[in-house]
């Protein structure tokens, strides 16, 4: 088997290849290894939390949503599943084409704890498929509005820890947009959001708060942090959310304080906790 520094002991040469970590002659090159720098940084904070779960009779459940090719889904069943008889990665996907290549992939590993469901994340949160309850939610760059759909799913399924690497904050800078001329009449910080470029990042930037003080209303511990190596992306802001059950006295109170100040109370229902 050939054998690299950069390569854990024991990972599936094949899957590396598939996902184009590998090249089909099973070597690495810059942008190979760039790419497996980001997969162990993002593990480096995922495995900690897999494990804690990983307890006598326990069977860990893992819902990565918006999965795309399963990237994420594929490498922690390698790295942490493949090698315990307990647990199950569940991919979530509303592209018919990148499911059945997940299968496939799957199949022909002979991951057998892996399942890839072809729906979207909104759906997903009453599909029989997926069991009533799930130990860790990932959405990482979920387009569209499939991040808060995730968290609902999380919170629907109980999720002990959920894992965020939000995107597509559209929804919030198109409000503040619509309503800049009412909000100029009522607060000056409508002035950070005046021009388009501030409107889109300002409008991003309340979004991940908005979602950071959802979960914390709703018992998580939150730990908000960059994904070193993913430089070259603008969404690399990790949310990591672990269950305490004990809300942060402030939280939703904050949320709807936000809301209204910003002029965003038809948000209210997404970000409602």
């Amino acid at each position: 088997m050939l054998s690299f520094p950069e390569i854990r002991l024991g990972q599936s040469i094949e899957l590396l290849k598939e996902l184009h970590i590998l090249t089909r002659d099973g070597k690495l090159n810059q942008d190979s290894r760039r790419k497996l720098k980001q997969v162990y940084h993002l593990c480096h904070f995922i495995e900690p939390l897999l494990a804690e779960l990983d307890t006598p009779g326990s069977s860990p459940t893992l819902a990565d949503h918006g999965a795309g090719k399963s990237y994420l889904g594929f490498i922690l069943y390698d790295l942490f599943f493949k090698g315990r008889s307990t647990g199950h990665v569940y991919g979530v996907e509303a592209r018919p084409e990148l499911v059945e290549h997940a299968r496939g992939l799957a199949g022909r590993l002979g991951f057998a704890r892996m399942s890839f469901l072809n729906l979207r994340v909104e759906d997903a949160i009453d599909s029989p498929e997926l069991p009533a309850r799930i130990d860790m939610v990932t959405a990482l760059h979920a387009c569209d509005t499939a991040t808060d759909d995730a968290i609902r799913f999380a919170l629907h399924k109980q999720a002990r820890f959920i894992i965020l690497v939000p995107c597509c904050q559209a929804e919030v800078a198109a409000v503040l947009r619509a309503r800049k001329n009412e909000s100029f009449a009522r607060t000056p910080l409508a002035e950070l959001w005046r021009h388009p470029i501030h409107t889109r990042e300002f409008g991003s930037q309340v979004t991940n708060v908005l979602r950071c003080l959802q979960l914390e209303a709703q018992g998580y511990q939150l730990t908000v942090t960059e994904l070193v190596g993913w430089e070259h992306s603008l969404k690399n802001e990790l949310i990591i959310a672990r269950y305490t059950g004990t809300a942060r006295s402030n939280a939703a109170a904050r949320l709807e304080e936000i809301l209204h100040l910003l002029n965003l109370d038809e948000l209210h229902a997404r970000f409602s906790p």
